[in-house]
């Protein structure tokens, strides 16, 4: 009787290698600290916006935006091209140093919350929320709770190609009429 496990070998090898160039293609989101963002932001010749994404541990919309939207190849690749990416955990412990002001982890509640994210998130903490700054680290908007791909692009495209400067939210989205 005849083996098949050789044959068997060289369909797993075979199917493997016929799949790897859709794993290498796929791309990857590169998730920055504060601090190495804002490092970034200060050297660079010409430097990028700022996203951060506000998040925590127990959200499970946070965890389906990881999953579905950042690992979205089209919203993965413009987002690498356009802006440093910051994760931030919304009850971290670690102290943050922004425009000469320490934020600290404040206890509170069951679990507490860190004072940067309650800054960028202009109090309302809600998670997820994404958060747009400029070049010069100045706010140009927090977007609360879950976004999908496509409409999620459409933001980050709106700041992320200045268009906000030109035109409202309304116009741009189409909301206006």
């Amino acid at each position: 009787m005849k083996s098949f496990a050789p044959y068997i070998r060289r369909t797993t090898v075979l199917l493997f290698l016929s799949l790897l160039p859709f794993v290498v293609q796929a791309q990857e989101v590169e998730w920055l600290t504060w601090d190495e963002a804002a490092q970034l932001a200060e050297t660079d010749e010409k430097p990028k916006k700022i996203f951060v994404d506000v998040y925590t541990d127990w959200c499970g919309w946070c965890k389906k935006m990881d999953k579905d939207t950042f690992q979205n190849e089209e919203v993965a690749a413009y987002m690498k091209e356009n802006f440093y990416m910051v994760k931030l955990d919304g009850e971290g412990k670690e102290p943050i140093e922004f425009k000469g002001k320490t934020y600290k982890f404040v206890p509170s509640g069951r679990k507490g919350y860190h004072e940067f994210a309650a800054a960028l998130l202009q109090g309302k903490l809600s998670y997820p929320t994404t958060v747009f700054l400029d070049e010069e680290m100045n706010m140009l908007s927090p977007v609360p709770g879950y976004q999908k791909p496509k409409p999620f692009l459409d933001i980050a495209k709106y700041f992320g190609d200045d268009i906000y400067k030109e035109k409202d939210w309304k116009t741009y989205s189409g909301q206006g009429k």
